[in-house]
């Protein structure tokens, strides 16, 4: 019987997801990593274990190619942690309804997604955008998101 290989800590995948988002900014300019660092914390804030930390880490870095899927196909991570990240990458084209109906019915996907969700639309955040178009086309996006992963408007 061969021994599981040790999985990765949530301080090493927070250091390899930086490091793959390095030099990344979001759309108002400001370092990926601080949107990293946001959804990590609010998964935590809303109960998440250490797997779901991980995917939050994670969550954007298939879908920005910032890691390849065979990356994490290989990574010393939980196979939980793994579905969670492959659950909340968007596949291009790919209907919302779809992506929304893959999250619900992957174990601990929806609280990284709210996680996800409550930053992108954190008004503050928004705030940000120069362009009036920009941000209400987002907000009109995450309350849809919200709709169709069954997240009341007010939890966030």
């Amino acid at each position: 019987m061969t021994a599981t290989p040790p999985r990765l800590t949530p301080a090493e995948v927070e250091t390899i997801a930086r490091a793959a988002h390095e030099g990344q900014t979001d759309k108002a300019g400001r370092p990926y990593a601080e949107h990293l660092q946001a959804v990590a914390d609010g998964v935590r804030a809303r109960g998440g274990d250490e797997e779901q930390i991980a995917a939050a880490w994670l969550h954007d870095a298939v879908e920005d190619d910032a890691l390849s899927e065979e990356w994490l196909e290989q990574a010393a991570l939980s196979p939980r942690t793994k579905a969670i990240v492959l659950a909340v990458t968007k596949r291009p084209g790919e209907p919302p309804e779809t992506y929304a109906e893959r999250i619900r019915s992957t174990p601990g996907a929806l609280l990284v997604k709210e996680a996800d969700l409550a930053h992108n639309a954190d008004p503050a955040r928004l705030a940000r955008l120069t362009d009036e178009a920009t941000r209400r086309r987002l907000t009109e996006k995450y309350a849809h998101m919200r709709a169709l992963l069954g997240l009341e408007e007010g939890r966030s």
